[in-house]
Order: C-alpha cells, then sequence, then structure tokens
C-alpha cells in the first residue's frame, strides 16, 4: 500500500497574532523548535517505507515560503497545489484526491494538517499502521487523541463498537466543541476522543462518499485539478472551477454522513496550537513554569510564555502572562484570555490597518526586504537578495529610489544600461525608469533602498518581466 501525505498548510493562525500574520501564518513559523511547523510536520513523517513524497496544498501567496522551506530540509514534495482562496478542507482534500488519482488509481491519503504538535512521532506512525488495514477494505479512518483532560476547545468523536482487533472503532457521532461539565462527562465516559482533523483513507473512496453528500463539491474540485495547469514547481488550480465550490470542513461534508467512519485512538503528545496558552503547554518550561525564545530578563515571574523577535523584553513581578514582541508590535496577556487575540486581528481589519497582514520583514521568492523608516515622501529598506535571486524588470509611476550597496555584488539595469556595484557603491532609478536588480555572485546581497516620492505603496509597481511568473 503507497500512503500519500497530504499537507495542508492554508489558514491564517490569527489567535498567534501578533507572531503569525496572513503572509507569514503559524505553520511557515518556527513555534517550539527550530524548524517551522510545516517542516517538522514533513520532517516526522521521513523514515516509512511506505509513505511517499508529501503533496503539499496551500495558498497562493504562500507558494515560494512553502517551496523554500521544503528545501531547506532537502524535502522534494510531490506537488504543490495552489487554491485561489480559501474553502475549507473538503475541497482542498478534493483536489489532492484528484491529482493523485491521476498518478495512481490505488492511492491513500494520509491528510494532516500542516501547524500540529506531535511529540511522539513513533506512536504516530504506529496508529497509521492500525488504520491501513480497515482502510485497504474501504474506510474512511479519523485519528481521535486520547484525552489528557475536559479540554472545551476541541471538537470530540464519540466511539462504537469495535472495527476490528487492531483498537479501531465505528464513529457514533461528532459533537461540536462542548462546556466543561459536558467535556468532563466525555472524559469520564472514555469513549470520547478529541478530534484531531487528521485522515487516512483511499483517494477513490473519498471521492466517491464526498460525490454522494457533496456532489457540488466534488464536481468543482475535478474540474478544478483537470482545467489546472503548471507554474514553475507549482500546479495552479482552475480558479472559476474551484471558487465555485461550496466551503465546508470534511467532517461536515463527507465523515458525519459516511457509514464507513472510523476512528483509531491515538495517544502521541498531540496539539493543534490553536492559542498561545496551547503553545505554552507543549513549550519545555524551568521550575518556575516559565517559556521563553529570545532576549528575554524575568524577575519574579512564573508561569508565563516570554517571546523577544527584535529587542530585549524585561519582565517583573508577574505570573500566567503572555507576552510576545515583534518589530510592529506587543501582545501582553493573560493566559485565561489568549482567546480574545482574534478580536485583535478584527479590530485592525476594521481599522484598515496592515498589522494583521505582515511583519516589518517580508519575504519574497528573490530574498527578504524589512521596513527601516518611513515618514512624508520617503521610505527607508534593508533589501537582501539571495545568490543567483532576481527582482522583477519593472517600473513605478510615482517614486525614485536610491540604491546604496552595503555587502555583495548587485547587477543593475537602468532603462538601457547594466552595471555591477559593489561594497559602497550606489545608483539612482529616477521615477518612471525601467529597472531590475540581481545578484549574480555566490553570497547574499545586502544593500539600503531610499524610496522618495508622492506615492509610496507596495502596489506602484509595473511589472514586464518576472522570472517568478508573479503578475
Amino acid at each position: 500500500m503507497k500512503i500519500y501525505p497530504v499537507i495542508l498548510s492554508g489558514g491564517a493562525g490569527t489567535r498567534l497574532w501578533p507572531l503569525s500574520r496572513a503572509v507569514l501564518p503559524k505553520q511557515l513559523l518556527p513555534l517550539v523548535s527550530e524548524l517551522t511547523m510545516l517542516q517538522e510536520t514533513v520532517s516526522r513523517l521521513s523514515g516509512k517505507a511506505d509513505l511517499q513524497a508529501p503533496l503539499i496544498v496551500c495558498g497562493n501567496e504562500h507558494r515560494f515560503l512553502v517551496a523554500e522551506q521544503l528545501r531547506e530540509i532537502k524535502v522534494k514534495p510531490l506537488g504543490i497545489l495552489l487554491e485561489p482562496e480559501g474553502r475549507n478542507t473538503a475541497p482542498a482534500v478534493a483536489c489532492a484526491a484528484n491529482y493523485l488519482l491521476a498518478k495512481d488509481p490505488d492511492a491513500v491519503m494520509l491528510v494532516l494538517p500542516a501547524d500540529h504538535v506531535i511529540e511522539d512521532a513513533p506512536a504516530f506512525l504506529a496508529a497509521i499502521e492500525r488504520a491501513a488495514a480497515l482502510v485497504a477494505k474501504g474506510a474512511l479512518a479519523t485519528f481521535g487523541i486520547v484525552p489528557t483532560g475536559p479540554e472545551t476547545g476541541y471538537g470530540y468523536i464519540q466511539s462504537g463498537k469495535a472495527a476490528d482487533a487492531e483498537q479501531c472503532f465505528a464513529v457514533d457521532r461528532f459533537v461540536e466543541k462542548p462546556d466543561l461539565a459536558t467535556a468532563q462527562g466525555f472524559v469520564a465516559a472514555g469513549n470520547y476522543f478529541w478530534n484531531s482533523g487528521m485522515f487516512l483513507f483511499q483517494a477513490k473512496r473519498y471521492i466517491e462518499e464526498l460525490s454522494q453528500f457533496q456532489p457540488a463539491i466534488a464536481s468543482a474540485s475535478e474540474a478544478a485539478v483537470r482545467l489546472g495547469y503548471s507554474d514553475l514547481d507549482f500546479c495552479r488550480l482552475d480558479e472559476a472551477s474551484f471558487l465555485a465550490s461550496p466551503s465546508d470542513s470534511i467532517d461536515y461534508a463527507v465523515m458525519e454522513h459516511t457509514r464507513q467512519a472510523i476512528v483509531v485512538p491515538a495517544s502521541i503528545g498531540w496539539s493543534d496550537v490553536g492559542s498561545w496558552s496551547a503553545l505554552w503547554d507543549v513549550q519545555k518550561t524551568g521550575a518556575d513554569g516559565n517559556a521563553t525564545r529570545g532576549d528575554v530578563y524575568l524577575d519574579n515571574v512564573s508561569g508565563s510564555l516570554v517571546r523577544a523577535e527584535s529587542r530585549i523584553v524585561a519582565v517583573v513581578g508577574v505570573k500566567d502572562l503572555v507576552v510576545v514582541e515583534t518589530a510592529d508590535a506587543v501582545l501582553v496577556a493573560h493566559k485565561d484570555q489568549v482567546q480574545r487575540v482574534k478580536q485583535i486581528v478584527e479590530h485592525l481589519k476594521a481599522e484598515e490597518r496592515t498589522e494583521h497582514l505582515h511583519h516589518t520583514k517580508v519575504y519574497r521568492p528573490w530574498g527578504c526586504y524589512e521596513g527601516i523608516d518611513i515618514g512624508e515622501r520617503f521610505q527607508v529598506k534593508r533589501i537582501t537578495v539571495n545568490p543567483g535571486g532576481k527582482l522583477s524588470l519593472q517600473m513605478h509611476h510615482h517614486r525614485a529610489e536610491h540604491w546604496i550597496v552595503v555587502s555583495g555584488t548587485a547587477r543593475v539595469t537602468c532603462g538601457d544600461s547594466v552595471t555591477l556595484l559593489t561594497e559602497n557603491e550606489s545608483t539612482y532609478i529616477p521615477i518612471g525608469m525601467n529597472h531590475r536588480l540581481e545578484n549574480p555572485g555566490k553570497l547574499p546581497l545586502h544593500l539600503i533602498e531610499v524610496q522618495s516620492g508622492s506615492y509610496l505603496g507596495e502596489d506602484d509597481i509595473v511589472r514586464f518581466e518576472d522570472v517568478y511568473s508573479r503578475a
């Protein structure tokens, strides 16, 4: 049996603001180790003989980051499917199923969110083995986490009669997030499990069940793959077809209706890291119960999570707090109140601010840039271009640019001239002039850009040529 991991890397992770942003969500961040959540998810699957190369499903805006993070851990994916817009998990998995069926009619899908913690990878792989025999016979398996307490932040799965001798059970029902008293009853009953959102099933069986219960999703997803096209290393799903699909989860679309659902109990050190308090739960803490990262000073602090991204953070005389610092925002919250972080994001959206969208450092396929200073009619950025990186041939209607090379070598196209600049050299790009910046060297190129003009927005870019196929 060939099992194809399908990694769902969509979502914005708004409950982990200010670290998680729309352009750089939690699955692409290093939250519990030096690897990002996506890298952790892919890495824990390595070494199992029947697991194939992963198939990633992600949003268009994250495609280059996803590809780069896989390259960093030396994993070549089976493919990267690009969703034009989020439509929840049922259409995403349906597109992945159709993509796999075109390559292997007997493909078995292991569906995993990219942003979960699993501390006991061998136990998780053993749970997959337990499910595989029933999946081969047509069952649709979901992994139920053995609860460690009456958690109200998760949905639950009630198990029924035993489906085989491998501790797999028929699913009696799915239950929405309960109140505390109900959750306590579930834990006491012993046949309720946390709904992990992880699945194992044959691709063709998923499409069969989806076609029966949600034919609109099935047909739209099939067309999205059939009419999609390759773009560099990515597969772009057909936009019109995909957007015609209703938005729904696997649970609502299929698992709550099929008679072939089974639940596989798993005790694997699992967390969906859905909040700052959940992240604190899975962090290593000292005797005082503090979890820290970055340049942090603590004095008489206990039970707290303190994270510094760009400067020293000093915390004195408090307990059970979450303190998260980034270059442009700081969050201070009691651990019992972190679910309200989503309200901050909604406020930022309503005020048409940008702190929920991106950090001061913005990643691009060629490298990154970081805002240093901004004022009336000027802006200063620090730009890094990776070796071999090449910005688009472009023009601006409203701003001129001054480039000063700090280190590395820059090849600069300005109109009809092409020049090489090295450390301490500079150039000027007038308003309306076609230009391009490249790094022809083997070391990163670092430069300072000073913009001046009447409008300095990132949408004042007219691209004439781009090796990364951006619009």
